[in-house]
């Protein structure tokens, strides 16, 4: 049994993952890279993570945060984060991944900065 929930929803062009749970060793950080996978695959590579309801991450998580963005960058796209924790933004401050992604504290504006990234590369 995974310790955390995926599910994905579409807005304005940009696949939105939303997690529950906790992003650790095992199953939950191998499914999250599955998804980022499989949704690269299908050609969907403006991805935004939702981790309000993330409770928790290890190394192997933010390891699969990386290895998702990479991913989704070889394909072509582009993968942002949203609604980090404390703890997790924390983390991501220590491990100097905070320059590695682009992180937004609401959806909108996550949202809104692909389509200025489209509007540039068109």
């Amino acid at each position: 049994m995974s310790d955390i929930s995926i599910t994905t929803r579409e807005a304005d062009g940009v696949t939105i993952i939303d997690l529950d749970g906790r992003i650790s060793l095992g199953e939950s950080s191998a499914n999250l890279h599955e998804k980022i996978r499989s949704l690269a695959a299908e050609g969907k590579n403006r991805v935004l993570l939702n981790l309000e309801r993330v409770t928790g991450i290890d190394s192997s998580g933010l390891g699969s945060l990386v290895a998702g963005h990479a991913t989704i960058e070889k394909s072509g796209g582009t993968m942002k984060l949203e609604n980090l924790s404390d703890r997790t933004t924390e983390l991501m401050t220590i491990t100097k991944l905070y320059t590695v992604f682009d992180i937004f504290d609401d959806e909108r504006t996550a949202i809104g900065s692909f389509t200025g990234e489209q509007a540039a590369a068109g």
